[in-house]
């Protein structure tokens, strides 16, 4: 088995490489498509992965063991001056493992944050948002506490979600542990960890308890009943296409739960007026994107303050490619100023 910081290092030698290079390497031209234009490095990566099975085709296990390496090849370096913690509480069914992040200058008005890590609700883990959740603490100057929840099959929908309202509620109550004002907390996530964001604005008001201080919601899957346009245009992406993610939903919800429920969909919920502010990011080059648009609208249009930003050129799990795409990491610290604009209510 080759040395994987060897593969590493080779990897990134080749995306180094000039734009017309590396497009050449991955089949020439330009990838063009819905008014969008692909960043090369992503265009590169795309075409190095069709060799590989896609993910629908394998057991969970082994997807996300070859998930986990993939994405070791192209994270980046974890932010200086960031302390890291994990630690564990009670949850629902059993311990929940977090991962606290503390900036080295703190800012005591600054919420914890509470982070949810993308996979579809079947892989990930602490590993997957390490980077990003660093560039978060780093540039908004204030914790974020990282969520390892349940996974799917093993434990279906709801069992990821119940884990994340129980860490979100926890970290609320203990905001002042790391370094927050008490009971100061907001939730964000990426991909099926954006969608549990929204989830969780949404059940604090229905169960009338306070709204987060700010939703931050990555590419966010908020319809799993989805048939946008995006669901087509982008049915081959790299690295989520709408294969894939239809394997994710198959294993998140299995055969009894209904997609369209808004605790799997929150878009599709009938009442958003009151929710906190939001900061939506979508990517270009991914099945989700029109969902993410959609929900941002829908939650402007019932009186939410709003922010949405599309990277155009980037495809689904950009915040994971920090190492490899540079446009990557520009984008995760613009985020990083967003957040930290919402912290300063700065949301209109």
């Amino acid at each position: 088995m080759a040395d994987p910081a060897l593969q590493k290092l080779m990897l990134n030698a080749m995306l180094a490489l000039p734009t017309p290079v590396l497009r050449m390497l991955a089949g020439g031209g330009v990838v063009f498509q819905g008014g969008r234009t692909l960043d090369p490095r992503f265009q590169f990566l795309a075409n190095a992965a069709k060799g590989a099975p896609p993910m629908s085709s394998v057991p969970p296990e082994m997807a996300r063991a070859g998930s986990a390496a993939g994405l070791a090849a192209v994270a980046g370096r974890p932010e200086p001056g960031v302390a890291v913690e994990n630690l564990s509480i009670d949850g629902p069914r059993g311990p929940i493992p977090l991962r606290a992040y503390r900036p080295s200058s703190p800012d005591p008005k600054a919420p914890l944050m509470v982070f949810a890590h993308f996979g579809g609700g079947v892989i990930g883990d602490l590993e997957t948002c390490h980077v990003f959740c660093s560039i978060l603490a780093k540039c908004t100057h204030g914790p974020v506490l990282s969520v390892d929840y349940r996974l799917a099959p093993e434990h279906k929908f709801p069992a990821g979600l119940e884990d994340v309202l129980a860490a979100y509620r926890w970290g609320r109550d203990n905001a002042e542990r790391f370094g927050a004002a008490a009971g100061q907390v907001a939730i964000g996530g990426d991909s099926m960890g954006g969608g549990f964001a929204a989830i969780v604005a949404q059940e604090m008001k229905t169960a009338g308890e306070p709204q987060p201080v700010l939703q931050l919601m990555i590419y966010p899957a908020v319809d799993l009943a989805s048939e946008a346009p995006s669901m087509r245009t982008y049915s081959d992406a790299y690295p989520l296409s709408s294969s894939t993610m239809d394997w994710f939903v198959g294993h998140y919800l299995g055969s009894d739960a209904d997609p369209r429920d808004p605790r799997a969909s929150p878009a599709r919920a009938k009442d958003l007026t009151g929710l906190a502010p939001a900061i939506v990011v979508t990517a270009g080059f991914d099945p989700l994107v029109d969902q993410g648009e959609a929900y941002a609208k829908a939650l402007r249009d019932a009186g939410v303050p709003v922010v949405y930003r599309c990277y155009d050129a980037l495809a689904h799990a950009f915040t994971a490619f920090t190492g490899a795409v540079p446009c990557a990491d520009v984008a995760c610290r613009e985020i990083a100023g967003l957040v930290r604009e919402g912290y300063e209510g700065r949301i209109h």
